[in-house]
């Protein structure tokens, strides 16, 4: 089905404009800078009066933890593409701490087949590495692989790296990007000593920022960039929590010629160390919500173009997080929220719409080199988000109460993570996502999944 979208506001690009969209055969057929008059009207096409909304790219998030296979207690790639449609999210790029872990080129390809065939978003997956699978990395195809996932601080599914001949050896010779979770461990085991000792084995969840600190951030972050500067990779350090790591980034005004780039993640922008008393473990996360003087730094680099935003999208149930600290796994659902959250700080006066827009869609298209996505353009793929900024909605308690389905996810919630929960749980928010598209296919629409039959595309990759 063609679609022509008018009197909605069109942001992209750097500026927002009043501007219609024609969409035909899953592309950007043509854009009317001025409204489109009724004779221009494509014959066959609906026509979707959004008037009064923000027509965004769709977003591009580079770190999700579908956990699929393996997890699928917690989520899965069906469960949660519904979640990253319905939050605008068209298109992700999964981690490789499943089960099994992705460390071979076959258990890659089979991640790809199996969203081929349930994902509603478009999708990429990264290769993992562990200590004894260099050669299998670097089998790596730049144009059909996102790019190598290299654990420096141990998460879920353990896949902790610390070789330094490994690591040289894989930045030296990796033929893409490598994307790294940055922690130091020694230095989070002394600091879990040292808790342990003060609290004992059930400490309060504001102390996650003093075992998992700035320090240990710090550390791990610019050794690994000493070494990219060596060999000359492309790193991308992922889920930057701290000031200090900032320093570290290449500052090229032009992303693509960047060799170490940043990620910063919506809950390091939204939430601060002050936050844990009241929300405990639902903001438990790996690294650690630091200070407020850290979220301002973090804020700022959205701002001047430093950094991409993401997610790193990560569910456990509702009762693995009730368990006590230490059992308690760090992570929680984010995707269908990423633009809330993002729409909110323009309602605060954070940041201008403009400048979200570049963070979430057009930086991370331009830094993984997305093949015609991330953009409003003519030709490219037809991953359009619709955002009403008049239309206000709260997060319900949680957890979610009834039964998921595909179509309206948890109905009472509003929510679609399959483990039912959210950590904005009583937040209201001042933008609502109306609209998904999808290459082209209307996949979501004021609340309900209304095209299961559409799937999303395997992304691929211009590498220079």
């Amino acid at each position: 089905m063609n679609y022509l979208l008018i009197n909605g506001f069109l942001v992209n690009e750097g500026i927002c404009k009043k501007a219609d969209v024609y969409i035909k055969d899953r592309k950007i057929e043509k854009i009317f800078s001025s409204p489109c008059l009724e004779n221009q009207c494509p014959p066959g096409a609906t026509i979707l009066d959004i008037q009064g909304c923000y027509l965004l790219p769709g977003i591009i998030d580079d770190q999700v933890h579908f956990r699929e296979p393996g997890l699928t207690h917690k989520a899965d790639i069906a469960s949660e593409s519904r979640a990253a449609v319905a939050g605008g999210v068209t298109s992700f790029m999964d981690m490789p701490n499943t089960i099994p872990q992705t460390l071979t080129q076959n258990l890659l390809q089979n991640k790809y087949e199996r969203a081929s065939e349930v994902s509603l978003a478009n999708y990429s997956f990264y290769m993992g590495c562990s200590e004894d699978n260099l050669t299998e990395v670097l089998k790596t195809d730049p144009k059909q692989v996102c790019g190598i996932k290299l654990f420096l601080g141990s998460s879920t599914g353990n896949m902790l790296v610390q070789d330094p001949v490994y690591i040289e050896n894989l930045l030296k010779n990796a033929p893409t990007l490598v994307a790294a979770h940055c922690e130091d461990e020694n230095i989070i085991a002394r600091n879990t000593t040292f808790i342990k000792q003060k609290y004992g084995e059930e400490p309060p969840f504001s102390i996650h920022p003093q075992i998992r600190s700035k320090e240990a951030c710090y550390s791990s972050s610019s050794k690994i960039a000493e070494v990219a500067r060596k060999t000359g990779a492309r790193l991308h350090i992922l889920h930057i929590s701290t000031n200090s790591e900032l320093a570290l980034l290449d500052q090229d005004t032009d992303i693509q010629k960047r060799h170490i780039t940043g990620e910063v993640c919506v809950h390091h922008l939204w939430f601060t160390m002050h936050s844990y008393p009241a929300l405990g473990s639902t903001i438990k996360w790996n690294p650690a919500i630091k200070t407020s003087a850290d979220r301002e730094a973090l804020r700022l680099s959205v701002k001047e173009g430093l950094v991409i935003v993401a997610t790193d999208h990560a569910p456990h149930t509702w009762q693995e997080k009730q368990e006590s600290y230490f059992r308690c796994p760090s992570g929680g659902p984010l995707v269908q929220h990423s633009l809330a959250v993002m729409m909110e700080l323009v309602y605060q006066g954070v940041f201008t719409i403009e400048e979200i827009v570049e963070a979430l869609c057009h930086r991370p298209a331009l830094l993984f080199g997305v093949e015609k996505r991330g953009f409003i353009r003519e030709g490219y793929a037809a991953d359009l988000t619709v955002v009403d900024p008049r239309q206000s909605f709260t997060v319900k308690p949680n957890p979610a109460k009834g039964e998921y389905n595909s179509k309206e996810g948890y109905k009472e919630a509003g929510l679609f993570y399959k483990c039912g929960w959210s950590p904005f749980a009583g937040t209201t928010f001042h933008s609502t996502v109306k609209y998904t598209f999808v290459n082209g296919a209307l996949v979501f629409e004021n609340g309900k999944i209304i095209d299961e039959e559409s799937k999303g595309e395997r992304l691929s990759f211009e590498k220079k």
